[in-house]
């Protein structure tokens, strides 16, 4: 199982940490999705593409970026 850290901008509420947490799970391949407010990191465990994880979000209206 890998894990992928990514750093999303624009969330406000716990409305946003629900649809970014979605639009995560419904990506192929994702088992589990940790999502920070404060921070704005999000671990993702599983074996989805990290670019398809990067573009649920996105179109979800979020800012994203994958974290090294």
């Amino acid at each position: 199982m890998n894990t992928v850290q990514l750093q999303v901008t624009g969330m406000t509420c716990g409305h946003c940490v629900a649809a970014v947490t979605k639009a995560l799970k419904s990506v192929p391949g994702t088992q589990d999705a940790q999502v920070d407010l404060a921070s704005g990191r999000v671990t993702v465990q599983g074996s989805a593409a990290p670019e398809a994880l990067v573009k649920a979000v996105a179109d979800e209206g979020y800012g994203v970026t994958l974290k090294d």
